[in-house]
C-alpha cells in the first residue's frame, strides 16, 4: 500500500514508521515543515512529497494524526482533493465530532475509518495499541500488520473506537490533571508537606504518580488541551457531567509554555505556574 501520513510529528512518525515496517511506502508533506520534521521524516523512511495533492496522487490511504483541533479541517481538505481512497483518522476527538466527520465526508469519494491511539509513540513491542472501528477497519488493520502498533478492531461503527480512546483518556490524561491541580491547591493553602505525608501513609504510590504527571507532561501539556475538551463533549454528549475534564484543559492550558523546556519540569515548578494565575 501507498500511504499518506498526517502528519508526521511524535506520534504520526511512529505510526508512520509501523506502516513502513509492514511493507508500504509513505509519504508526507514537507510543505511548510520544520527541519525537526524533515529530521523523523528522514529517519523513518518516509518518501517527501511538496504537497498534500501531490502526495495523494500516488497514495492509497491516508493516515490523520495530528491535533484534535485540526481533524476536521485535515479530513475535508483532504476529500476537496478528490481523493477516493482509505482515510484512516487516528485523532483524539469525541464520537460525536466522529460522526460529524462521516457526515461531512458522505458525498465525497473517501473511505472513512475511526481510529483512537492508546499508549506512547510505537518504538517499543506490546506498547502502543491502535483501535479502529467501522466498516472498512479490516483494511485498515492490515496496514500495520507485522509491525510495532496493534492495532485492533472495536466495531464496524464509527465512533466507537473514538469513544473507547476518550474514556480512556478521562482517566489517565484527566487524573494526570487532578493529581496536579491538587498539588497545586495544597501548595496555595500551605498544607503540601501535610497532605504528602498523609498521601505515604494512606495512598500509597500518589506521592509518585503526581510526580511524574508533572515531569511526563509538561512537554505534551499544550496537546492535551484540546483533548480534554474533546473528553469533556463526550461526557456531555452521553448526558454525564462535563465540568471535570473542561477543569483539565484549563490545567494543561496553563502548562502549555513547558512544550520547548529545556528537560523535566518538577513538581514544585509546575505547581508554581498552576498558581501563577490564581
Amino acid at each position: 500500500m501507498r500511504i499518506t501520513i498526517v502528519n508526521p510529528g511524535a506520534m504520526g512518525e511512529s505510526i508512520a514508521a509501523a506502516a513502513v515496517s509492514a511493507g508500504s511506502t509513505v509519504y508526507w508533506v514537507s510543505a511548510n515543515r520544520s527541519q525537526a520534521t524533515r529530521n523523523r521524516a528522514a529517519r523513518s523512511g518516509l518518501e517527501e512529497r511538496q504537497s498534500l495533492e501531490l502526495a495523494l496522487a500516488d497514495s492509497d490511504a491516508v493516515v490523520s494524526v495530528c491535533p484534535p483541533h485540526a481533524a476536521l479541517a485535515v479530513a475535508e481538505e483532504v476529500a476537496k482533493s478528490g481523493f477516493e481512497g482509505l482515510y484512516v483518522d487516528g485523532n483524539a476527538v469525541s464520537p460525536e465530532t466522529m460522526r460529524q466527520m462521516a457526515d461531512r465526508l458522505s458525498e465525497t469519494s473517501l473511505h472513512l475509518v475511526d481510529g483512537g491511539i492508546i499508549g506512547p509513540p510505537a518504538w517499543q513491542e506490546g506498547s502502543t495499541r491502535f483501535y479502529l472501528s467501522g466498516g472498512r477497519a479490516m483494511e485498515a488493520k492490515v496496514l500495520f500488520d507485522g509491525s510495532l502498533v496493534d492495532a485492533r478492531i472495536v466495531s464496524d461503527q464509527i465512533g466507537a473506537a473514538s469513544a473507547l480512546k476518550m474514556v480512556y483518556a478521562a482517566w489517565t490524561k484527566g487524573g494526570d490533571a487532578l493529581l496536579l491541580a491538587i498539588r497545586a491547591l495544597a501548595s496555595a493553602e500551605g498544607v503540601e508537606s501535610a497532605l504528602i505525608e498523609e498521601w505515604g501513609i494512606s495512598q500509597a504510590g500518589t506521592v509518585a504518580r503526581s510526580e511524574k504527571a508533572a515531569a511526563k507532561n509538561g512537554a505534551k501539556a499544550w496537546r492535551f488541551e484540546g483533548e480534554m475538551h474533546e473528553i469533556a463533549a463526550t461526557f456531555a454528549g452521553a448526558g454525564l457531567p462535563s465540568g471535570f475534564h473542561q477543569g483539565a484543559a484549563e490545567i494543561y492550558r496553563r502548562m502549555a509554555g513547558y512544550k520547548d523546556y529545556a528537560g523535566e519540569p518538577s513538581i514544585d515548578e509546575v505547581t508554581t505556574t498552576l498558581n501563577q494565575e490564581r
